[in-house]
């Protein structure tokens, strides 16, 4: 997968890039990050990207035509995604949705926004990773980018981890233990040192159901009641395991 971002910091998006997953994922070939400063397409000495806006206000704001000819003279692939506050909720069905795609662009904004034909004329896309305001779109491009490429085949190298992780199944994940067994008093639960692994499945799908219900229970909306059969007896079957996490009140058994 090609990705291409364009921001006045590359020096942020490159470094990351180059550590964990996504540099690894670079190296063996399964991404092609090209990342373009439209400062190199500007035409005066200063190399400026900003100017004053229209009607005036605080504040400077990202000029269309740089990023235009960056553009025109890289020509990323699309769709072309402007990093915004008045973008689309970025998600983990958004980050599905991109993984599938054979490359994309992200357009980094900057001071207080950028020139909205760039918005209208150039990108096919808006997306915001959040409801607060971030001094650029650089942190949210990374988050885009370590959310999106750790979905490609090959990324992370067992193929069940992403399939296994909060929000893929739309539920939070279940909790996870590794060794020792015992630490100052406190115990793996036995169920997942049994090595029953279809009771270890239904166990971890009935915490990540506790996890969501309590945790985030926008996700359910219908609560315990609108749970499928099969997962209120999963809540029967196993207490929750956080105490931290509630269980079911009385008498949401299944129906």
């Amino acid at each position: 997968m090609r990705i291409d971002v364009l921001t006045i910091f590359p020096d942020v998006i490159e470094g990351f890039a180059a550590a964990s997953l996504l540099g690894r994922a670079q190296r063996d070939g399964l991404v092609d990050l090209r990342v373009h400063d439209p400062r190199d397409a500007t035409s005066d000495v200063h190399r400026s990207v900003d100017d004053a806006p229209y009607g005036g206000g605080a504040g400077m704001v990202l000029t269309a035509e740089p990023i235009f000819r960056s553009v025109v003279a890289h020509d990323p692939p699309r769709p072309v995604v402007l990093l915004s506050p008045t973008g689309r909720r970025f998600d983990q069905a958004v980050a599905q949705d991109m993984a599938r795609l054979d490359g994309f662009t992200l357009l980094c904004g900057r001071y207080e926004g950028v020139d909205d034909r760039v918005r209208r004329h150039l990108c096919d896309d808006a997306v915001s990773v959040g409801d607060y305001v971030l001094a650029g779109g650089e942190v949210a491009a990374l988050v885009v980018l370590e959310a999106v490429t750790r979905l490609l085949p090959g990324v992370m190298g067992n193929e069940q981890s992403a399939g296994d992780e909060s929000f893929s199944g739309g539920l939070l994940e279940y909790p996870q233990f590794t060794r020792p067994a015992s630490l100052e008093g406190h115990e793996v639960p036995d169920v997942l040192r049994s090595g029953d692994h279809a009771r270890i499945a239904r166990w971890r799908r009935a915490q990540s159901l506790y996890r969501t219900l309590a945790w985030r229970p926008d996700l359910l909306p219908g609560g315990v009641d609108g749970l499928a059969p099969e997962d209120r007896r999963l809540l029967e079957e196993f207490p929750p395991d956080d105490p931290d996490v509630a269980g079911p009140e009385p008498g949401d058994g299944p129906s």
